[in-house]
């Protein structure tokens, strides 16, 4: 299928209010699948990083269930590492995850993906809340990748059903 601009446009990132933006997007593949996608380190690995950034990205811990935590380590030139980590405060099987991201201290954003089974796809809704509207001024720079990083994880779901 490869990362061509249809595949990019079928993701749709926009800002919903001063201080949350969202992401939704159509996969043709059950919830069941997506979610496994979302909470298994090998999976999560290979689609999570937009493959443009060219910056090796490591899953250190991925421990998807309430009061569960997560790591993510990027690695950049000269060898400086870039972490991501926070908890799973709220998780429903194949419906939904909510998350804290506690790298940026007390501007960190609230995450949540919901799915939403639909005549056997899934309508994935990713969700961003920040503390405040400078917060997401400051963080917004991070869903530039959303489309990227959903037509990767479009292409792994085609793997997976195979």
């Amino acid at each position: 299928m490869g990362l061509n601009a249809s595949n990019l446009a079928a993701t749709k990132v926009q800002r919903i209010s001063d201080t949350e933006v969202e992401a939704t997007r159509l996969f043709d593949a059950p919830p069941h699948l997506v979610f496994k996608a979302w909470t298994t380190p090998e999976l999560f690995q290979r689609w999570w990083a937009p493959k443009s950034m060219g910056v090796p990205m490591h899953v250190r811990e991925l421990d998807v269930r309430v009061g569960g935590s997560y790591r993510i380590e990027f690695e950049a030139e000269g060898g400086q590492i870039w972490a991501f980590f926070g908890k799973y405060t709220d998780v429903v099987p194949n419906q939904r995850i909510v998350w804290t991201n506690e790298e940026s201290g007390d501007s960190g954003a609230i995450s949540s993906v919901t799915l939403k089974e639909q005549d056997g796809k899934t309508l994935l809704t990713f969700r961003e809340t920040y503390p405040t509207k400078e917060a997401l001024d400051e963080g917004i720079g991070g869903t530039e990748g959303l489309p990227e990083q959903f037509g990767q994880l479009e292409e792994l779901l085609g793997e997976m059903a195979a």
